[in-house]
């Protein structure tokens, strides 16, 4: 299952022994990683180190895992290790996840806490949108809110 979208050519690609990462800019301040192959002991903090390389030159994050065929719990784990780092550097991000990655998901994520979109689109789209509330400068008035 792979998701297409339109996007520059690759700025960097790596390979370890089992996966290839790619990374593209859409724009300055947003980056997409592409994983293929498989994500599991042997490379995933491999995956989270080229992930986060460029954590200070990117606002928003989006990992394409739509052609990784094996993600093991150590992909998981990867990907927790992702989310706190992204907190703390400040970087909003979203997964779109393959099928082996959905299914460890399922039993590693069952509250949902990462955030998952279905498409590339849609999580570009969750990333813009995340954006412009965080361009909001003045908050919308409640109810029964008096000057």
């Amino acid at each position: 299952m792979s998701t297409a979208f339109t996007t520059p050519r690759p700025v960097d690609r790596t390979e370890s022994t089992t996966a290839t990462f790619t990374t593209r800019r859409l724009e300055p301040s947003v980056t997409v990683i592409t994983a293929r192959g498989d994500l599991d002991a042997s490379n995933s903090q491999d995956f989270v180190d080229y992930a986060l390389r460029d954590a200070d030159g990117t606002e928003r994050l989006a990992l394409d895992l739509t052609g990784l065929e094996f993600f093991g719990t150590a992909g998981f784990s990867a990907l927790h290790t992702l989310n706190v780092r992204c907190a703390s550097a400040g970087v909003e991000w979203v997964l779109v996840p393959s099928n082996a990655v959905s299914r460890v998901m399922t039993i590693c994520d069952p509250d949902s806490t990462l955030p998952v979109a279905a498409t590339m689109p849609a999580g570009l789209a969750h990333l813009r949108a995340d954006q412009r509330r965080l361009l909001q400068l003045v908050s919308e008035p409640r109810e029964g809110f008096r000057e």
